[in-house]
Formats: C-alpha cells, structure tokens, sequence
C-alpha cells in the first residue's frame, strides 16, 4: 500500500477518484480531524467569548491574539470539515473548485498565522525594549518610537494582506493546489516540482519562514537582553508597568511561535525535499502526518492561553464558572500603550 502510494503521479489520485490509502486509516485520519476541529472551535470561541466579556483584555496587544484566533477558527470551521468529510468518503469530494478553495484558505489562515506572530514580536520588542518611559535602563526620557493603535491596525492588516497574496498565487497560475497522496486532501501541488513550483516554494519560505524568524530572533534576542538589563540595574520596581504581566505575554508569545515552529516544520521539510529530491521518494506517511501536523496548530494556541499567561487564566476560569466581571480582578497595576484597551 505504501509503495503505491509513493509512486502515484499527478494524473492516478483525479478529484473524486479512488486513493491509494485503505478506508480505515482515511477513517482514522477522519476522526481526528473531528476530534481537533471539536477541540479546536470550542476553544477558540471560548477565548473569543473572554475578550468579549472582559473589555480589560481587549488591547492592542491582545488584538493581536484576538486575530490569531480568527485563523485558527477559520482553519478549524472550513478546512477541518472539509478534509474530514472527503476521508470517510475515502476521496476528495468537493471538485476541482472545492480544492482550490480549501488549499487557498488552509495556505492563506497558516500565512496569517505566522504574519501575526511576527507582529507580536515586534509588539514585546516595542513594550520591552522601546517603552514609553525611554529606550536606557530607568532613564526618564522620550523614547524613540511610540506604537499607536493605528501602528498596530496597520502590522495587523500588512499580515492578512501578505497572506492573501501568498494564498492566490496557486490559483493564477504560480505554483498549483491538488489532491495529496491521500487523494482526500488538498494542498501545494508539491508532486509536479516543475520550475513554478520550487519558484513559489523558494520566495514563500524566504518571505514567510526565513524572515518573519529572523525578524522574532531579533525581537527576543533583544527582549532577553533588556530583561537581563534591567533586572542587573534593580530597577524594576520603578518602571509603571505590570512587570510580571509583561513576562507573561512574552513567555506565553515565545511559546506560540515554537509550537507554531514544530507543527509548520514537517509541512516545509516536505515542500523543500520536493523542490530539490523526487517527490516520489518522499515517505508516504511524511506526507500523510505533515499536514495533519500543520492544522493541529489551531488548537493548542488557547491552551498556551491559559498555562502562560496569568490574566487570561483567571478571565477563562472566571467565566467558566460563570462569575461577574466585577468578581474576576484582570489588572493591578497601571497599563503600557500597547495594553490599554481599545475601547478606550
């Protein structure tokens, strides 16, 4: 079975044919692609639901978050349905059209993701490194770079823009989306490694993988200095920040991009060995387990809500337990630019 599955070409998985895969692991394949996308949408209305309640949460920086939420539930509502459906059909069932349309937005929610991410980034690189009370350590002076709210509006939409590009280029023509090896998904049509291909693959791992890591490199590198900083200089107790808050964030947005960083891996390992080997070399459960390992990204964001960041643990339990807004405490102490809320 493995064997027939690495030597198919681009014409033996036709939308709506037969797969090389038996229905039972299209059926297991199906129902953990229910089970994430239960896990996944429940999880991510519930964070949206807690910024709706608690207008203390609704800041620039957490925007952000309320962003990324957006594409995994996007993920999550479309993509997961969609794919999980054609398993326990045991083929693609949605047709030419319904393929193009499923990769785009999978490549389109997974473009968003990391554009965001980078934000975030640069959003602890400004908050920590270039706050409002200066650019020294403890010194009271102007600092050199001041985010708005329409700064933030403006990185925000820069990445959603970024990834509509990115997302229709296979559909004019740049590249292309079909079925995978499983004939029950859709994505880049990373079989056909003609020169569109490893063109589109180069210029989207250079301008959404090799940058965006290098710009929260740059960001955190930064961010580890300044803590370090500060902490030798015993200054921050004077800084009007919530210090602990402010580690929070940045610990919890570390751990997204890493986790981002191991479910998005395997799905780049692929598309790089099809640029520069024979695709048909390529294990047949790589191909399998690689972008499954890329949607599993969209549920384990709100878990790293709730284990890293101390604000959004006590609005998620304060409302899971149906308590008042006057009854769950979100801030002690007063707020940066990038954490007053937006209402305001």
């Amino acid at each position: 079975m493995i064997e027939a599955a690495l030597n198919i070409s681009d014409d033996a998985v036709p939308y709506g044919g037969k797969s090389a895969f038996t229905q039972l692991e299209h059926n297991i394949v199906a129902a953990y692609l229910i089970t994430a996308g239960v896990i996944s949408l429940s999880s991510n209305i519930v964070v949206l639901l807690m910024f709706l309640k608690f207008k203390e949460l609704r800041t620039a920086t957490n925007f952000i978050i309320i962003n990324l939420a957006f594409t995994d539930i996007g993920v999550a509502g479309i993509g997961y349905p969609m794919s999980a459906a054609s398993d326990l059909h045991g083929s693609w069932k949605f047709g030419y059209t319904g393929c193009q349309i499923y990769a785009a937005l999978n490549i389109f929610f997974g473009m968003a993701s990391i554009g965001l991410l980078t934000v975030v980034a640069i959003d602890r690189y400004l908050t920590i490194c270039r706050p409002d009370i200066g650019t020294g350590v403890c010194k009271k002076q102007e600092s050199f770079f001041k985010m708005t709210l329409r700064s933030y509006n403006l990185l925000i939409i820069a990445a959603w823009l970024n990834a509509v590009f990115w997302s229709s280029m296979p559909i004019v023509g740049w590249a292309s989306y079909a079925p995978d090896p499983t004939g029950a998904t859709c994505t880049i049509n990373w079989r056909n490694n003609d020169a569109s291909f490893i063109s589109y693959t180069m210029a989207v791992i250079a301008v959404n993988f090799v940058v965006p890591l290098s710009v929260m490199f740059y960001c955190y590198f930064n961010v580890s200095v300044t803590v370090k900083r500060y902490k030798a200089s015993n200054c921050l107790d004077s800084i009007n920040v919530d210090w602990s808050d402010q580690m929070d964030v940045t610990k919890m947005s570390i751990l997204m991009i890493v986790m981002f960083l191991v479910a998005w891996s395997p799905y780049s390992m692929v598309c790089l060995w099809a640029s520069f080997g024979d695709p048909k070399t390529i294990p047949a459960p790589m191909a399998i387990i690689a972008p499954l390992f890329a949607k599993s990204s969209t549920f384990y964001n709100p878990c790293i809500y709730v284990i890293a960041n101390r604000k959004f643990r006590r609005a998620i339990t304060g409302m899971l337990r149906c308590q008042t807004r006057q009854r769950v405490t979100i801030n002690t102490l007063p707020m940066t630019t990038s954490q007053q809320p937006l209402t305001q």
